[in-house]
This record gives C-alpha cells, structure tokens and sequence, in this order.
C-alpha cells in the first residue's frame, strides 16, 4: 500500500519518498526495500459550482451591459490654460505607469483644439 500525493509516491512502511521508475514500472524504496507498482501517475480533475462561491458582483452580472456616454468619460475639468490655444479648461486623468513609490504620470487634453501632453508628479 503507497500514499500517493500528485506525481509524488511515498514508501507506506517508513514514509520515504520513492524515487520515479528508469525501466521498470516498479518503485522499490531505498530505506526499507518495499517494492510498488503504484508510480502515482494519477490524474484527479475536480470541478466547482458557481453558486458553491457566492458573490454579490457574480449575482449582479449579467449576459449585456450597456454602458451610457457618461460612463466613458474617465477624465475629470480643470482650470488650466491650454499651452498652445490659451483655453482655461482643460481634461485631465493620471496613470501609474512608473514604479509604485513613484509620482503618477498627468495626462491633459484641451477641449477646444484637442493639444495633449502629460507631467510626472
């Protein structure tokens, strides 16, 4: 009798791990000199319901989502002249595109004539 855990087969005697067979589909142990056939070449596939794992974001997604013109405005007005036009207000939106102990980057966008550029905090 063996104790099989994955690919791994130990000795059911003194608990040593075998090692995998060269030529023969026999595994003796090394300590003790217990002989196996068992080379723990098992597959075990499990599956999982989804309502086993409830979740208030799973029970409000649905099949569609419809998402509405103000939702896909990610920037937020602010009064700064615009470099190139002279417009006072300006989109802006920042991203961490450096390392975490790092300033964000803020990326700007004129309205009026659509100039862009970005500073580094």
């Amino acid at each position: 009798m063996t104790t099989s855990l994955g690919t791994l087969v130990f000795c059911a005697p003194c608990g040593n791990l075998l090692d995998p067979p060269v030529s023969s589909s026999e595994l003796t142990c090394e300590m003790c000199g217990y002989v196996t056939t068992d080379t723990g070449t098992k597959s075990v596939t499990t599956t999982s319901n989804p309502r086993a794992f409830p979740s208030s974001l799973r029970l409000k997604k649905s099949a569609l989502q419809a998402l509405a013109a103000e939702d896909l405005q990610t920037g937020a007005e602010i009064n700064q002249a615009c470099p190139e036009c002279g417009n006072e207000k300006m989109w802006f939106y920042t991203l961490q595109i450096r390392s975490a102990d790092e300033g964000a980057t803020v990326f700007y966008r004129c309205e009026a004539c659509g100039h862009r550029f970005n500073t580094n905090n």
